[in-house]
């Protein structure tokens, strides 16, 4: 089974490992709530493509304890360790109005800054645990930006009309930064 295109995976959680010798997966979700994870039903694993349907989850130090249908032993869930969870973005349906939008949803869009000119897409949506951070691949250049997706840098975005705005200085600043600490 083929794994989803690339914007078109939610991922919900990831297998950490295994908990005892019945099969029991440790996962570190990514919902808003952990015990969440059970409530989107049957998960497609990234990138194997197969299915993993839920049928006991509880809350372990790390994550969530899960039994998996087909899963019965310590040694066919220490072979998941590392399986992205999840689900296709169109399952998840709208978000609401116009300014709801799912993270996922500004992959692929164009980025503008404030006068309108284009400067590239949004590549990526990152989260190194400070928060979010775009990740750019400006028309000018090879290389990709990282921009923080706050009020400051990103002061406008358009999912349904396919376009956010940047302030170049988002980056620009940082760049800055960064030459002066080799000083």
């Amino acid at each position: 089974m083929a794994s989803l295109p690339e914007g078109q995976f939610i991922c919900l959680g990831v297998v950490s490992g295994a908990i005892g010798i019945r099969g029991e997966l440790r996962i570190r979700t990514f919902t808003e709530t952990p015990l969440a994870l059970a409530d989107y039903g049957p998960l497609t694993g990234n990138p194997d493509g197969k299915t993993y349907v839920p049928k006991r989850v509880r809350e372990v130090k790390g994550g969530l304890g899960v039994f998996m249908e087909g899963i019965t032993d310590r040694n066919a869930a220490e072979e998941l360790k590392g399986l992205e969870l999840g689900i296709a973005r169109a399952a998840l349906g709208d978000a609401g109005d116009e300014d709801d939008f799912f993270l996922v949803d500004l992959i692929g869009l164009s980025v503008q800054d404030e006068a309108g000119q284009p400067l590239g897409t949004v590549k990526w949506v990152h989260n190194f645990g400070a928060g979010d951070v775009l990740e750019l691949q400006l028309s000018a250049q090879k290389k990709t930006e990282l921009v923080p997706f706050s009020k400051e840098a990103v002061p406008e975005v358009k999912v349904k009309e396919g376009y956010l705005v940047v302030r170049p200085s988002a980056w620009q600043v940082a760049d800055e930064e960064k030459e002066g600490e080799g000083e």
